[in-house]
This record gives C-alpha cells, sequence and structure tokens, in this order.
C-alpha cells in the first residue's frame, strides 16, 4: 500500500488523470460489451405462430393472423430507405404512430401457459363482460353509454386518431405459450360451446417464450381500437375494464395515445395483502424501492407495476410494441418505460390550434378489484432475484444504447 502511495504521489498529474480517464473508457466498453451479451433479445417468431385455430360451425379451421405489426415493420423499413436518400419530406413513421384502422372496438390477450384448470372461468366472466358491453357484432349496433365513449366522440375533443363510431365488437386472442397440457383445447372447447366462432382465437407459440414475449405477440395481432392483456388467472375482476377505458380517455393525448392500467396498490394493508407471507410483502416492497431507483421519473411514481390487467389505445401501440425486448416478468416495466419515452405530440386547444406539445404517452393508474388465485407459476425468491437484475440490465441496456427506439 506505502508502494503504491509512493508511486502515485511521483507520478505528474496529466498523466494520472490520462490513466483515469482510459480506465473510465475501458470500464464503459466493457459494460456495454457485456450488456450486448446478457440483454435479453425477443426471438423471431416462427411461421406457425403467425397462424391461429378458431371454431367453426362445422369444427375448426387454421387461418392466417392479421398483422398490424407486419404493416408497421414494412412501412418503417420504406421510410429509413428514404430517410438515407436525404428526402427531407418524408416522415419517420416511427414517429407518426402508423397503424392499421380497427375493425373491432376492444381486443383482449390472455398470455397461457398451461392454464388448463384456471382458464375455463377466466373466459366465462370475460365473454360475459364483452358481449353485453361490445357485443359480437363488429358494425355498431349497440348505443354506447359509457363516459368514455361519450368523452371520445365530443367534437372538442379535437384529437386525432380519435375511436371510430362505425366498429363495435370483440376479439379475444388466447396466445398458448408452448402449453404442455390442454390449454388450447379446453379454450376452443370453450369457444365451441358458446359459438365464438372466429371471436376466439388460439395463438399457439411451437416453443416457449415467457409471459413478457406471449404478450407481444398477441399485441402484435390485435385489431381493436383498444388492447387489454389479462392474466388467464382471473385474479382481476374483468368487469373493472370500463374503469380502464375510462382511465385511459382521461390521459389520452392529442394523438389518442393512452394507457391505463389496474392497480393493486390501494390494497397494500388490506386483508388480501397481510394474510400473504412475510417474505412475500417484504420481497413486494423491496423490489419496488428498487424500481422507484432504477426508473425513469413518471414510471418510478407508479405503485403498481406488475399487476396483469393493462389496456392500450391503439395508436399506443406502435410506439411501444415494436420495441419490446424483455420476454420474462419484466416486460411490464419495459411497457412502461417505452410509454414514458414515446416521441411528442401537438396538443391541441377546443378550436384545434396547436397550443404546446406532450411528451411521451400517459399513464393512468386506476384501482381494481383483485384476489389470489391458487397456481401461480411464480417462485417468490427466486423470480424475485431475477426480477431485480433483469431491471438492472434493462435500464442499464436503455441508459448505454444497447436498447434504443429502432427495431429490434
Amino acid at each position: 500500500m506505502d508502494l503504491l502511495i509512493s508511486t502515485l504521489s511521483e507520478t505528474p498529474p496529466h498523466t494520472l488523470l490520462a490513466a483515469f480517464v482510459a480506465l473510465i473508457v475501458f470500464a464503459f466498453y466493457s459494460l456495454y460489451a457485456v450488456l450486448h451479451l446478457i440483454a435479453p433479445k425477443p426471438r423471431p417468431v416462427l411461421p406457425s405462430e403467425k397462424t391461429y385455430i378458431t371454431t367453426t360451425p362445422n369444427g375448426t379451421a387454421t387461418r392466417q393472423l392479421p398483422c398490424w405489426h407486419d404493416r408497421w415493420l414494412a412501412d418503417r423499413q420504406a421510410s429509413e430507405a428514404r430517410a438515407k436518400n436525404d428526402d427531407p419530406t418524408q416522415l419517420d413513421i416511427a414517429d407518426t404512430g402508423s397503424i392499421e384502422p380497427a375493425e373491432v372496438r376492444m381486443s383482449v390477450v390472455f398470455p397461457a401457459y398451461n392454464e388448463e384448470d384456471r382458464i375455463l372461468p377466466t373466459l366465462k366472466e370475460a365473454v360475459e363482460y364483452l358481449d353485453a358491453t361490445f357485443g359480437r357484432d363488429p358494425h355498431p349496433r349497440l348505443q354506447y353509454s359509457s363516459k368514455a365513449t361519450a368523452r371520445a366522440r365530443s367534437p372538442r375533443r379535437h384529437i386525432q386518431n380519435a375511436p371510430r363510431d362505425d366498429v363495435s365488437g370483440y376479439e379475444i386472442i388466447v396466445v398458448n405459450d408452448g402449453s404442455k397440457d390442454r390449454t388450447a383445447q379446453v379454450a376452443l372447447e370453450f369457444a365451441r360451446e358458446h359459438g365464438l366462432h372466429d371471436v376466439l382465437r388460439v395463438v399457439t407459440l411451437e416453443r416457449n417464450r415467457g409471459k413478457g414475449g406471449g404478450v407481444t405477440h398477441g399485441l402484435r395481432h390485435v385489431r381493436g381500437e383498444y388492447a387489454l392483456f389479462a392474466d388467464a388467472d382471473g385474479a382481476s375482476k374483468f368487469a373493472d375494464l370500463g374503469k380502464l377505458l375510462e382511465g385511459c380517455e382521461e390521459v389520452v393525448d392529442g394523438a389518442h395515445r393512452g394507457v391505463a392500467i389496474g392497480s393493486r396498490g390501494h390494497l397494500v394493508g388490506s386483508e388480501a395483502v397481510v394474510k400473504r407471507s412475510a417474505l412475500r410483502n417484504f420481497l413486494m416492497r423491496s423490489f419496488h424501492l428498487v424500481l422507484t431507483i432504477l426508473t425513469p421519473p413518471a414510471t418510478s411514481r407508479i405503485r403498481d407495476t406488475q399487476c396483469g390487467f393493462k389496456l392500450f389505445s391503439r395508436a399506443a401501440l406502435p410506439h411501444i410494441v415494436p420495441y419490446m425486448h424483455a420476454e420474462g416478468w419484466i416486460f411490464d416495466i419495459e411497457m412502461l418505460m417505452l410509454a414514458e419515452s414515446a416521441p411528442a405530440v401537438p396538443v391541441l386547444g377546443h378550436d384545434g390550434a396547436v397550443i404546446g406539445s406532450s411528451p411521451g404517452i400517459k399513464v393512468a393508474e386506476v384501482p381494481i378489484d383483485w384476489h389470489e388465485v391458487g397456481g401461480s407459476k411464480l417462485n417468490v425468491i427466486q423470480d424475485s432475484i431475477k426480477m431485480a437484475i433483469g431491471l438492472a440490465v434493462l435500464r442499464a441496456s436503455w441508459m448505454m444504447g444497447v436498447y434504443r427506439r429502432r427495431l429490434t
């Protein structure tokens, strides 16, 4: 130690400074290289995963999935090619939120891995609510009376990409994430019994991707003005979708981009949470502390990032879904970070004039009813550690440019 101190004291200051800078640069590029090796990268979609199975009056049929993401991808690549030719008149597709028009009012994505014992009650509750609220006909025959729809139709909103009045109906996409049980068969049997022909669609992934991969795959193929993903265990009350719709309409910006997420934050201290093990509650609070430290401001203020009940307006999807990397439990946080970092859009006054700009996509956190359901595949200790590490890798990857707002 004395020798080291003596050597440092005898070394010229400019040499020490150069050595320090070199060390910092080496550490930066070393971390950058390590992140490139360990940061999650979504696997390519296989051909069979771009089809779905649905019931028909005569049995079942396999059909090609409609995919707004493929069209967006082609447009994005074309816009990048034009940019290389220095054409200043062309807009970057990534900033416009370009997406195909909706065909139904609501899309629901259920990621499902070995859920044959839990998915049936969830589907029953969902279909009962969706039938009563949206109907199955994609052409409007119902008179919507919700506050959310009334606000969306208001001529004073001057909102671009406002929800169309000429579509109704819904679709359910069950993403069978490489299940080894009868999840797909149970869903199709339910569809046949309830006449959900081409309304309930089962997409099977050949290999398990994780919950995040399943949700992302489903959202790439939704046709709705709004898209909800919900856990297949039915822990959230499906009727609370109405609250999410209203919450989303409260925060939509001038391009009708908005996100609403179900939250269990109000249940902290309630019997439902207190009865959980002390270890689980400790890990929950610890993870939230890490989340607050590592995520950007708007995301860090959200009390419950992990609730599996999240709603997106259609216009918000192109700013989030194409840039997803995480396929495990941490994917919720990446979605919220992407929403926060979305490009700004103009803010319009009551007369339609531009009065400012709105950066990012706003997220409404909506209290919902929730109850714990047995059979969870979450390993409390192991997955909590994985989530903390995954969050650190995710944040570092965005900060250091390993992840960018570019094609994945």
